[in-house]
């Protein structure tokens, strides 16, 4: 019971960045297709991203030194930018419209799970059990930030894309710190 505490509060840790991120993409206006679609890749990337991570993560690190909080930075700066850029546009662009930007997406709040992946060993013995822990979780998270970022939507109107975008920034600003 203590492990699977230990590995539901490490899922919902791992699921937070990933919230405010859905929420921020939720608020330009996804519709329930790329929401379900956004949702089941991010927990797909947070089954495999930790396996990986345990598999392969010691042996890349010591080999190439890179800091994720650094590389996630640098996607979520991204994508604040290119939020912005929409603003001045007449028409309303979704950034997330295809497979590329799914996986995009995915695989960018999925960085630290890979990183958690390295130091699996010390909460859990069953690695598949966990890493599937973490799919659901991140699932959840993932739906609901879209969700309520659509609602807030319906909410505020086009001052939610502004919201979206300062979220993003001060995520992108936060990890790049983290990295530096």
């Amino acid at each position: 019971m203590s492990n699977f505490l230990t590995v539901l509060l490490v899922a919902v840790s791992l699921s937070m960045d990933t919230f405010s991120l859905s929420m921020a993409y939720g608020m330009i206006g996804l519709d329930n297709k790329n929401i379900f679609r956004l949702s089941i890749a991010v927990g797909i990337f947070h089954l495999f991203m930790p396996l990986l991570g345990n598999f392969l993560g010691e042996y890349i690190l010591t080999i190439i030194k890179f800091d994720v909080s650094l590389i996630i930075g640098i996607v979520f700066l991204t994508l604040s930018i290119q939020i912005m850029f929409s603003l001045f546009k007449d028409e309303e662009v979704t950034p997330i419209n295809g497979l590329t930007s799914i996986v995009i997406f995915a695989l960018s709040v999925s960085l630290d799970s890979f990183s958690v992946g390295i130091g699996l060993n010390a909460i859990s013995n069953n690695h598949i059990a966990s890493s599937s822990i973490f799919m659901v979780i991140s699932f959840i998270f993932t739906y609901l930030g879209l969700k309520s970022g659509e609602k807030l939507t319906n909410l505020i109107g086009n001052k939610a894309q502004i919201i979206g975008m300062i979220i993003l920034l001060i995520l992108s600003i936060n990890y790049i710190i983290k990295g530096c």
